[in-house]
């Protein structure tokens, strides 16, 4: 039987406006009733209230996430490898931006060289290094993804990934967005597969390089529809990456609702959990939900998103706790 993972809730549970010590969001994760955990890095400052709350209400953060772009402190990278240490953090969740400050698009040996650098701090620590499938970052170039991988594989360094297919369901007919990844003349010549139904997918590939430790899951749709309530620093217009779990109720959400819509990304992640329980190399230990506040994705929403997080946490584990009692009783997959 496949080990069982450690399901955790996103710390960005809340809108901007909404302040809340760390203390209290550790309160209402626990309180979801539904996760092991919290994934968050604090910031050096938060750094203290968070282990103390972590501490009191039994909520650890075991994993969490950090944003960089190279050549701009990049000191911050070994930093923030200890810091994650400080927080007991077992593994750090890098989304390496697509471009360096310079300008120039990373290349490859300028990934597998961050990559190998920060895992080698991170042995030091005691703190796994992922770097992450996200928007405007290299592996937003999904072709990158396995040649990369390998790449770091064949040093004889494992290779961390972690999976949040909603940056690639969101993608499916919707050209403009393919063309960001550079795919989309080969989604339509079918060399490229997004869609987790179809086989030979990007997902299935994912998986097959038994590097995911790390799988987020993120309600989304294809061609998910932007978020209108929602805007960049700079002011421009965010993409969509994000589609409501449970139906809004009506003013929550800024366009129309069809639960049927969510059967793609179901069927993604059902598909990571049907790899790790019939595979013993699959290595995936991690599993959060990611509904956050960000312009991408729910910033201006007016639902709970802490409810929403947790209905995809039980989700998960109803989805998880039905695949292992199938096995058990020798019933076949359907795949």
């Amino acid at each position: 039987m496949a080990a069982d993972f450690q399901l955790g809730c996103t710390y960005n549970i809340l809108q901007a406006d909404v302040v809340v010590e760390p203390l209290e969001r550790f309160r209402m994760v626990r309180d979801a009733g539904v996760f092991d955990y919290i994934n968050w890095l604090p910031q050096p400052d938060q750094l203290k209230d968070a282990v103390s709350a972590a501490e009191k209400t039994g909520i650890p953060m075991l994993t969490g996430n950090y944003i960089h772009q190279l050549g701009r402190n990049d000191e911050l990278l070994a930093e923030r490898m200890q810091d994650a240490a400080r927080a007991d953090v077992k593994m750090l969740n890098v989304m390496l931006g697509t471009y360096a400050a310079d300008g120039h698009e990373l290349t490859d040996a300028e990934i597998i060289d961050t990559y190998i650098r920060t895992a080698e701090i991170g042995d030091s620590v005691g703190v796994a290094l992922s770097f992450e499938l996200h928007v405007d970052c290299w592996s937003e170039k999904y072709k990158r993804v396995t040649p990369i991988v390998q790449a770091v594989q064949a040093r004889g360094v494992p290779f961390h990934f972690t999976v949040d297919y909603s940056h690639v369901i969101f993608k499916i007919d919707n050209p403009e967005q393919q063309e960001v990844s550079d795919v989309r003349e080969d989604v339509e010549e079918g060399r490229i597969v997004l869609d987790p139904y179809e086989p030979g997918n990007l997902c299935e590939e994912w998986m097959a390089l038994d590097a995911v430790h790390f799988a987020q899951f993120r309600p989304v749709i294809p061609n998910n529809p932007r978020n209108i309530w929602g805007t960049h620093p700079d002011g421009s217009r965010p993409r969509g990456i994000m589609y409501p779990f449970t139906k809004p109720a009506p003013g929550e959400w800024h366009s129309p609702w069809s639960p049927y819509k969510l059967d793609v990304c179901k069927e993604a992640f059902r598909k990571i959990l049907r790899y790790h329980l019939t595979h013993e190399t699959s290595p995936l230990q991690y599993v959060i939900t990611e509904m956050i506040a960000t312009s991408d994705y729910g910033m201006g929403a007016k639902f709970s998103l802490l409810e929403q997080n947790a209905a995809c946490g039980q989700w998960i584990r109803d989805t998880w706790s039905q695949m292992k009692a199938m096995q058990a009783a020798g019933i076949p997959y359907q795949e």
